[in-house]
């Protein structure tokens, strides 16, 4: 079907209200709703927290005369839900209120709705039309198709390394503390990267080196599930992880140690790999982890070519000698400057949302 250049504007402003949920509904979709009347807009919202109003709930309650609803088009960046969830299914929202047309960019991945909510609204005589903006619409959902659709979480790499490719200095034993690379500005994208990712994960050895808190301090957001590869249990009983937001944190063990490991998420695995890993992770509903490192657990995801995005941050220093960064893998890039670092992102070569 041949859309208008209206219809496109007003999917795109469905697209930025969507956007605004980033970090606050997973697992569930970034989804926007915009009614329009007469090429007017009189109603708009989006889903705004997991287990609270859809989209679709939140822009019809912005309409003052509900009349006016039946000679109106809604546009909505994801097919409207067909099944009850935590919430009404939202196609039957639509039905009710007899709108004229439904304007979606794309269908659903989900298995409860895929293709269904659509139907619906057809038996019921709505005129539907789908695939506007579909391509933006699934970068937006980029997490929430791969989760769907690859069974696993959505997986993006982060590291910052030297000029001459370290992530670390030499360290001697007992030497404990974060060497920092970058600018202290260049946090803010790494905090704001921790709050729009579900989970973060880290290999042991990153504890120990640098006891991260690995929450987000400086950015708006909800702090991710924390997850620590650890299976030989060498995580000390003062580790910042054991002592904060225990419930939100998993440890991963092949063996058990639950006097060292009290008051947190355990979890025993007998094949201790990725892929097992990534299972349970995604048993977990975690759309989405943001891996931090270090060294051998960015390598061991790239050599597995399990991830989906890289974000390298080069600082403005050298440090000649120390752990070695991991290489830039293949794919599309994109290059900016941060002040003195220098910021890229790779997508992987297989990304095709």
């Amino acid at each position: 079907m041949k859309f208008k250049d209206s219809d496109e504007y007003f999917m795109r402003r469905a697209l930025f209200l969507a956007s605004k949920g980033s970090g606050y509904v997973a697992p569930n979709p970034l989804v926007g709703a915009v009614i329009v009347k007469d090429n007017k807009i009189i109603g708009e919202g989006f889903h705004e927290y997991y287990g609270q109003a859809h989209a679709e709930v939140n822009a019809v309650n912005t309409v003052k005369n509900y009349e006016l609803l039946k000679s109106s088009t809604i546009y909505v960046t994801l097919e409207p839900c067909a099944h009850f969830g935590k919430t009404p299914p939202c196609s039957d929202l639509i039905i009710q209120h007899q709108f004229q047309r439904v304007v979606v960019a794309c269908i659903d991945p989900f298995a409860e709705v895929s293709g269904k909510g659509i139907q619906k609204m057809r038996a019921a005589g709505i005129q539907v039309d789908v695939g506007l903006l579909e391509k933006e619409a699934k970068a937006l959902n980029k997490k929430f198709f791969t989760f769907h659709q690859k069974k696993r979480p959505y997986i993006t790499l982060k590291w910052a390394q030297t000029k001459d490719g370290f992530l670390d200095k030499k360290r001697k034993p007992g030497d404990v503390g974060v060497n920092w690379i970058t600018q202290p500005e260049t946090k803010l994208i790494v905090h704001a990267l921790r709050a729009e990712n579900a989970g973060i994960l880290v290999g042991v050895k990153t504890i120990l080196a640098d006891n991260p808190l690995l929450n987000v301090r400086h950015h708006f957001g909800p702090h991710p599930h924390r997850f620590i590869l650890d299976p030989k249990n060498e995580i000390p009983l003062n580790a910042a992880i054991l002592n904060t937001n225990k419930e939100s944190t998993t440890i991963f063990n092949e063996q058990d140690d639950r006097k060292k490991h009290q008051g947190v998420n355990k979890i025993i695995l007998t094949n201790f790999s990725l892929s097992e890993i990534l299972t349970e992770i995604y048993k977990q509903n975690i759309l989405s982890i943001l891996v931090e490192g270090g060294a051998h657990t960015l390598n061991t995801f790239l050599h597995e070519g399990f991830w989906d995005e890289a974000h390298i941050f080069t600082g403005n220093c050298y440090f000649k000698d120390g752990l070695k960064a991991p290489n830039a893998p293949n794919g599309n890039k994109t290059t900016k400057n941060l002040g003195v670092d220098t910021y890229q992102i790779v997508y992987h070569p297989n990304f095709d949302l």
